[in-house]
């Protein structure tokens, strides 16, 4: 690694030949020299320093062994909006920013908005941010997590008020006019949660160590409690799961039952109204 990453090299150098692809380069290469994007084009000719190339070739040698971009570096933009994001939390994929944009299209004017494991906060922070007259909760039983939410909330300006909680438990009879969810979803023993970013990523957070269907059955069945009438429920779920949620919502009594799909084609979000 060090002979790809040597003092005296320049930026448009590196750019050129570091073993990574084209745009997790300039990520990296950003990141490790203090640089904004722009600057990768400004600078071009700039020849980084001894301590610069140590700290390249770290973090470069760190994405080789399979670390996720958004750990390395701290920090992956969803909905616009930069996050924080450690290892205790699930990194924000653009395909929940579908799940954010149908719960801002059904929160009515000064609407209550629940966000149920929250994560890094991202769900609860991008709708917040956008819906300044709503009034956002979000829940998540991690303390680790609770923490980078609540710092994510302060940086992007977004009023949240976030609860330690397993699942309903810390809202008690607290009624909202939509919950969203991005739960646990994949099956054990799913080969997809031995390969990429998901070995890296919290366990509790991907898998319910079940069928892949526990937390949604858990949400969908106590969702009503705490519902106003006409409220909807919106869930993100696996590739392969929209028909088995749509029958669980179907069969707990929500109406306008349906599912949506992400920019892949694949039916990503499910929900219903109360």
């Amino acid at each position: 690694m060090t002979h790809l990453v040597q003092a005296g090299a320049t930026v448009k150098q590196l750019q050129g030949s570091l073993p990574l692809d084209a745009l997790e380069n300039r990520i990296l290469l950003c990141h490790a020299l203090g640089l904004a994007r722009v600057q990768l084009i400004t600078q071009s000719e700039r020849a980084i320093t001894s301590e610069e190339a140590a700290r390249l070739a770290a973090l470069v040698r760190r994405r080789q062994d399979g670390e996720p971009i958004a750990y390395i570096v701290g920090e992956r933009e969803f909905f616009g909006l930069p996050f924080k994001v450690a290892p205790g939390v699930l990194i924000p994929r653009p395909d929940t920013e579908l799940l954010v944009e149908l719960a801002l299209e059904r929160l009515p004017p000064r609407g209550r908005l629940l966000d149920m494991g929250t994560g890094s906060g991202a769900i609860a922070v991008a709708c917040a941010h956008s819906r300044r007259d709503a009034s956002v909760t979000a829940l998540d039983v991690s303390d680790d997590a609770l923490a980078i939410a609540r710092a994510n909330a302060t940086a992007n300006g977004a009023a949240v008020r976030f609860l330690r909680s397993d699942w309903f438990a810390a809202i008690g009879g607290e009624r909202f006019d939509l919950i969203a969810s991005n739960p646990p979803y994949i099956a054990a023993g799913d080969e997809h949660l031995s390969q990429g970013d998901l070995r890296f990523e919290p366990a509790g957070a991907l898998t319910d160590h079940a069928d892949g269907l526990s937390a949604l059955r858990i949400i969908i069945d106590g969702a009503p409690s705490h519902l106003e009438v006409g409220g909807w429920l919106l869930l993100e779920h696996g590739y392969d799961q929209a028909d088995a949620v749509r029958s669980l919502l179907a069969a707990r009594g929500y109406g306008e039952v349906q599912s949506w799909r992400d920019l892949a084609g694949i039916e990503r979000v499910s929900g219903g109204r109360l």
